[in-house]
């Protein structure tokens, strides 16, 4: 919901870190929040391996972004939950072992 809204830090991190201006930068942080939303309904009607796949890649990627732009690195550990609840019901669901089994 902070994405829809375009809170400002993020923008400013998405203008840093692809160089794009500010209104480009807020227009693309509405569209990952509503992307995190549809990934979040997915997981909740249905959790297909890929799209937990997705979600802890993700989960990683906005995690390890909070040092990368210069905040702490207890931003990362904090929010080490965005990585491990969706690598636990992976996990729940078996990890895939074949690309066929990520459809699954």
């Amino acid at each position: 919901m902070f994405s829809i809204n375009g809170k400002e830090q993020w923008s400013g991190w998405i203008s840093q870190l692809t160089g794009v201006d500010l209104a480009t930068a807020t227009q693309l942080l509405f569209l990952i929040g509503v992307l995190d939303l549809f990934i979040a309904l997915i997981v909740l009607l249905r959790p297909i391996r890929i799209v937990l796949v997705w979600a802890v890649f993700w989960g990683f990627w906005t995690a390890i972004l909070r040092p990368i732009v210069g905040e702490p690195i207890w931003d990362f550990i904090e929010r080490f939950a965005n990585i491990g609840a969706p690598l636990a019901l992976l996990a729940l669901r078996g990890i895939p072992q074949k690309a066929k089994d990520l459809m699954s």
